[in-house]
């Protein structure tokens, strides 16, 4: 079972579907469609609206023309020691500016979720139990102290990143 939380609590009727060949989106979902789907969908029609599920291996940098058109991007955690997500989390909110719902779905562990959300990530899909019971209790672990700059500031301050800051002018 999978559940989707945010820091505001668990989400209730959310439309996302990753589609597979047994899962379809039905009535009221949308699916997440691959990096190729969306491209091919985007340059025949001038929606908006859509969701995309980034793997591991794909070129996040081949969104940036669309993501005005994007109302959610998964990045996939495939395995706990994949950190690649990471990294294209990253790039879409510090690099390409994205703005909108960004979303980790796949083996998404309660230890990561505070470096998901430093990255940027605001929303996780969670099938882990651990993870969900912890989540329900309110009880996410705390990092208090960063040695990087990140989208966002660690919960005691900015720990050591003003030592990657500029600084001001005499």
């Amino acid at each position: 079972m999978t559940k989707i939380w945010r820091e505001t609590g668990f989400v209730e009727n959310d439309p996302w579907v990753i589609e597979t060949e047994e899962v379809k989106a039905g009535e009221g979902q949308k699916p997440l469609l691959t990096l190729d789907e969306l491209i091919a969908k985007a340059d025949e029609s001038n929606e908006v609206g859509f969701g995309v599920l980034i793997k591991p291996a794909d070129d996040v940098r081949k969104l940036e023309p669309y993501l005005y058109r994007l109302e959610i991007v998964a990045v996939a955690f495939p395995a706990f020691n994949d950190g690649r997500a990471f990294s294209h989390a990253s790039l879409l909110r510090d690099r390409l500016g994205y703005t909108n719902e960004l979303r980790a779905v796949g083996d998404v562990l309660i230890d990561q979720i505070p470096l998901m959300q430093r990255v940027g990530i605001d929303s996780f899909a969670v099938t882990n139990e651990t993870a969900i019971k912890r989540l329900t209790e309110h009880r996410l672990p705390g990092i208090p102290h960063h040695y990087q700059p990140a989208v966002r500031d660690a919960d005691a301050g900015k720990g050591y990143s003003w030592r990657r800051q500029a600084k001001p002018a005499a």
